[in-house]
């Protein structure tokens, strides 16, 4: 059938005895590929099929041990004396159709003749006589799969398909005969093409969208997940159909794919006594270059139509997100340039290199042009206007208008309007000149470690002794046999920081996920290469790395030279994972520190001081803005200086032109016991409420998808009680603030007619008559 694909099977004269032709299918729905535009989307047929053929087997396994003896026999060959040569014991008296699973038959006798040969029944089936359940279990699925496989290749009308589909009936039924384990023999096995495509469009989003906060490449992943998904599950036009369609295509190439996708991923889906792999994982740029066009185009047909059936939340993302995304993609699928496809742009593989950043220079632009909804500061466009509930909406304590914020920000994000700050201002944060080189590729960081079961990477062993070389020059008292040792060691992997091809820096880590933390070993930037943010931005990267992979604690051992250096990167001595994760886990180092560092995987840490700085940017415009608005210069006070100790903030001249409103008549309890013990006893009241069953917890993202990318501050009952625990609530003001935070997330992303609404509505009232009762405010 295929040159690159000869499956090795022992030919069979006559179809297996006790199968008819007509015999009902078992699932033949769903496994025939749907012709283009009939399908493709997620074969509903496959699930069926599948699902039947499950339920077969498992009644079948049900059965008492004689008639599992009996369905064997059918498709063991005779074991007598004298080299009988049945394939199959057959019943003297055959059903007028074939016998079904599902039903009761009468008792199974094994002395029972052979219609073909004459032998009994116990003749074809003594080699089953000592073999145990579980074996027996698995040659009845085999068993099941060739009946299913024999009904495929009778009602399958495609030429090349029905082929592949005789060629899997014969190994199976060989696999029966000899008790052996169906095993595909071809002279390629999976996969067929590196990088895969799974590998390519992961290296698409880290190539154009590693530089984005972590929110906004949540959505991006989110959009390849879907994209990966709908690959798995397509049904590939036959070889037929395509050469009607474009006749002028790699036919063969083609072809050959076309048998390898049903051998290795479709008919799998079903006979799940073959082994089964993802389209994704064994294919590469060549199969999907093969079905992209035809492929995005039906897609995006179906979400049309049936845009109306898509949940809210999910309807942005599929009618406007998705289709941009497939534009991007589909320029890099294409390209003949594109390094997405490059063997050197490891990104996942173990043991290969995990660009975290390209120095791609493209900016942030075509990313916000894709998904101008989820910029930060922005929850829709500034030219439109602002819903009448936006209008009525309650604003929390200390929130700055959205149109002021976004007319700021216009001005921020205009690079003509941004000052320039320099590397050597006092200003400018630790790690801004290594993300400018970064930018601009000079630098590149690679997550890289040596691998017992790949073929080793040249440029990989060249970068793993450049690390061995840094650590052993950097940390002299450490031994060159154990920094060689853990550098090499399959299981340590290192962040390295590479400048004109050549490392210059790196982190050494072990990650334990089962422990919930990561051990960091070495750390280490050549000294010619020190005080430029290095080793800020190495960390950052590695934080980000690791919040992608959900482990979210960092342990190390730091000596008394590096402890300066951790804190910085917000190490502390107080250790958040419980010691019996730890312990026998991490290595302990004689006269060192132990430290640990807890992330926020909301945080994108490699651009926090950029948000920082445009924070501080916005600031300073709004105080800018607030002083060209006061006119009026007003003399210094004199008062101190004729004996006055004190005086009342607003009979300060000028105060109250800037803003400052006197603070409510409430007492502000300055005793911190006393102050902890009044809200305890609130908070205790608002959580026993009626109405306080949708705020106990933090929201979950499987029960409102989408919450997290309309509600940028997320507050609940359950983080009140631990922040109130923790003393973080120093003033009424901070307290109030979070509780109205949860009423105000409530009422943005749910409809006014909602049971939550009114909740949160009944409890805000329910909070200020608990607050007025208290004195916090006037009543």
């Amino acid at each position: 059938y295929s040159e690159k694909l000869k499956i090795r099977m022992s030919a069979m004269s006559d179809p297996p005895a006790g199968i008819q032709q007509g015999s009902p299918a078992i699932g033949a729905a769903g496994l025939v590929p749907a012709a283009p535009g009939a399908g493709g989307t997620e074969g509903s047929g496959a699930a069926g099929g599948s699902a039947r053929i499950a339920v077969k087997k498992a009644q079948l396994r049900s059965s008492p041990r004689p008639k599992k003896l009996e369905k064997l026999g059918v498709y063991s060959s005779c074991k007598a004396e004298g080299a009988c040569k049945c394939n199959g014991w057959k019943s003297q008296n055959p059903p007028p159709t074939p016998p079904r699973t599902d039903q009761q038959s009468s008792a199974v006798n094994l002395q029972e003749p052979c219609r073909s040969c004459s032998h009994t029944l116990g003749d074809h089936v003594t080699h089953l006589e000592n073999v145990s359940e579980e074996e027996m279990n698995r040659l009845l699925g085999i068993v099941l799969d060739v009946e299913y496989l024999y009904t495929c290749v009778h009602k399958e009308e495609d030429a090349d398909t029905k082929q592949v589909y005789f060629s899997l009936f014969k190994l199976l039924r060989k696999s029966i005969l000899q008790m052996g384990k169906p095993m595909l023999e071809a002279q390629e096995s999976p996969p067929f093409e590196k990088p895969s495509i799974e590998q390519g469009v992961n290296n698409f989003v880290q190539y154009k969208f590693s530089h984005l906060p972590s929110k906004e490449r949540q959505t991006i992943m989110e959009l390849a997940k879907m994209f990966l998904n709908q690959i798995n599950y397509w049904q590939l036009e036959t070889p037929s159909q395509r050469r009607q369609r474009v006749p002028n295509d790699d036919a063969a190439g083609y072809k050959a794919n076309y048998t390898r996708w049903l051998c290795y991923c479709n008919v799998p889906q079903f006979c799940d006594s073959l082994p089964r792999y993802e389209t994704t994982q064994i294919f590469g740029r060549t199969l999907l270059r093969s079905v992209f066009t035809v492929m995005r185009k039906q897609l995006l047909e179906q979400a049309r139509q049936e845009k109306d059936k898509l949940p809210p939340e999910k309807r942005t993302l599929i009618l406007t997100h998705f289709p941009k995304f497939l534009s991007m993609l589909e320029e890099e699928v294409y390209s003949h340039s594109s390094p997405i496809w490059s063997q050197d742009f490891l990104a996942g593989a173990s043991g290969g290199q995990i660009p975290i950043h390209t120095g791609v220079k493209e900016t942030c632009y075509e990313y916000f042009l894709l998904c101008p909804c989820i910029i930060v500061g922005e929850k829709r466009k500034p030219s439109e206007p602002l819903p009448h509930e936006e209008n009525k909406r309650p604003r929390v304590v200390g929130d700055i208008p959205m149109d002021l914020i976004n007319e700021v920000m216009a001005t921020i994000t205009d690079p003509a309007a941004i000052p320039e700050t320099s590397l050597l201002s006092a200003h400018s944060a630790r790690d801004e000149a290594a993300r400018l080189e970064e930018r601009r590729g000079v630098i590149e960081f690679h997550v890289i470690g040596n691998s017992l079961n790949q073929k080793p990477n040249k440029r990989i062993l060249m970068w793993l002794v450049g690390l061995q070389n840094v650590f052993s020059h950097q940390l002299p008292r450490m031994p060159k046999e154990y920094i060689t040792r853990l550098v090499f060691d399959p299981k340590h992997k290192t962040l390295s920081l590479i400048k004109d091809g050549r490392v210059i820096g790196g982190i050494c880590f072990r990650m334990f996920p089962s422990q919930g933390f990561t051990e960091i070993v070495f750390c280490a930037v050549t000294s010619n290469e020190q005080v430029k943010g290095y080793g800020t931005h190495l960390m950052n990267h590695l934080k980000e790395y690791h919040i992608k992979h959900e482990i979210l604690n960092f342990l190390t051992y730091a000596d008394e030279y590096a402890i300066g250096y951790f804190k910085k990167q917000g190490f502390s001595k107080d250790i958040k994972v419980p010691k019996a994760k730890y312990v026998g886990y991490i290595k302990d180092y004689e006269g060192a520190t132990l430290m640990g560092c807890e992330l926020n995987p909301s945080i994108p840490y490699t651009e926090f001081s950029v948000i920082i700085k445009k924070q501080k940017e916005i600031i300073k415009k709004l105080i800018e803005r607030k002083q060209a608005q006061i006119r009026k210069v007003y003399p210094g006070l004199s008062c101190f200086k004729e004996g006055v100790r004190q005086i009342p903030i607003e009979s300060i001249p000028g105060i109250r032109e800037t803003g400052w409103k006197p603070v409510g008549k409430g007492k502000e309890l300055k005793d911190p016991d006393q102050l902890y013990s009044t809200l305890k006893t609130i908070l205790q009241h608002v959580k026993s409420h009626q109405n306080a069953w949708p705020f106990m917890e933090p929201v979950k993202k499987t029960e409102a998808p989408g919450y997290y990318q309309v509600i940028r501050f997320p507050m609940d009952l359950k983080t009140m009680s631990e922040r109130l625990k923790s003393r973080y609530y120093t003033t009424r003001k901070l307290f109030m603030a979070d509780m109205q935070r949860i009423f105000t997330n409530c009422r943005e992303y749910n409809p006014p007619e909602s049971e939550y609404y009114k909740c949160a509505n009944l409890l805000e009232k329910f909070f200020y008559t608990k607050i007025k009762e208290a004195g916090l405010i006037e009543k």
